[in-house]
């Protein structure tokens, strides 16, 4: 579990970081750059993001996800646990979180090299969704199946997102594009 004070240094890194990939763009920005402007080493950086790219593409909510996925009722079908646990997780990300992700979306969207970067990171999400249900006594296909189909409604928001009215949320749009999952009938 993360320190109050670890928490605090990767914030700072990630706020020093955005600010110098809006300002001088990724591509012109360096690790020393980010990590002079945070205040910390270069090793303290890779301490909290083991690339430069792991700052735009890496987030803490695999376990947070993997878990509400579980707390799911075990009775219901992998794409519905799946669904629910991910409302559960991402449906009420405070107006910072939003605020930070849609600075990261938005330089991510500029970047093939980040774009790519960050199928990695959603495949290690798709991962510890898909171990989780296995553990579950889930069909492999089955959980494979649910994590991906609710990934790619989240990514789709995300990519609306991007060119969304500043009013509209990231919370309202994965609770939009997953309520397209939903069974017939069920609330979303």
């Amino acid at each position: 579990m993360a320190t109050p004070r670890t928490l605090r240094t990767r914030a700072r890194i990630l706020d020093a970081a955005l600010d110098l990939f809006e300002r001088q763009g990724y591509d012109a920005t360096t690790v020393n750059q980010i990590a002079d402007a945070a205040g910390v080493t270069s090793m303290t950086f890779f301490r909290h993001f083991p690339t430069k790219d792991a700052v735009l593409v890496t987030d803490p909510y695999d376990p947070l996800i993997a878990e509400a996925v579980a707390a799911q009722p075990a009775d219901l079908p992998a794409l519905e646990r799946t669904r629910l646990g991910l409302l559960a997780a991402l449906g009420d990300i405070t107006p910072t979180e939003d605020a930070t992700a849609r600075r990261r979306v938005a330089l991510v969207a500029q970047s093939p090299s980040l774009r790519a970067a960050t199928a990695v990171g959603t495949d290690a999400t798709g991962e510890a969704i898909v171990q989780r249900l296995v553990g579950d006594g889930v069909d492999p296909l089955d959980a494979a199946v649910a994590a991906s189909a609710c990934l790619a409604a989240i990514t789709a928001a995300l990519l609306t997102w991007g060119s969304a009215h500043d009013d509209v949320t990231l919370a309202d749009l994965v609770r939009r594009a997953l309520a397209q999952l939903a069974p017939a009938g069920a609330t979303p």
